[in-house]
């Protein structure tokens, strides 16, 4: 890998059942990542993924690219836009620095309201 190679684009349906199993796979109880009418009396439109879930969908995302034996070392992530039911997060890569067997990632997971993550992954790539 070198600085500036680019990861292919890795779009995720975003489905009331993966907000809701992600939510419930890392114990988030948050009535607003489940409870539609919950979520809109504290003022939003619908439920919305909590940050787990995009941690673990980024997780994948890089270790789909680098392959099952890559280590991640550090995930640094920042939420933006929700992801809401019925859209699309599109997450992109770039490789931002190389130092051995260490590579660095800068995350974007966008939908159709703007960027729900950035961010950058460190990962331990054996040779």
């Amino acid at each position: 890998m070198n600085i500036g190679d680019t990861l292919p684009p890795l779009e995720i349906p975003v489905t009331r059942t993966l907000i809701v199993a992600g939510a419930i796979a890392s114990r988030d109880y948050q009535d607003v990542h489940h409870d539609a009418a919950l979520a809109q009396e504290k003022g939003s439109p619908d439920i919305f993924m909590n940050i787990l879930t995009t941690n673990g969908l980024i997780g994948r995302y890089v270790t789909d690219h680098l392959g099952p034996h890559a280590v991640l070392r550090k995930v640094a992530i920042r939420l933006g836009a929700p992801n809401y039911p019925g859209d699309t997060m599109t997450l992109t890569g770039t490789v931002t620095a190389v130092s051995g067997n260490t590579v660095e990632i800068r995350v974007v997971g966008a939908n159709g309201i703007g960027h729900h993550v950035s961010g950058t992954v460190t990962a331990a790539v054996p040779a």
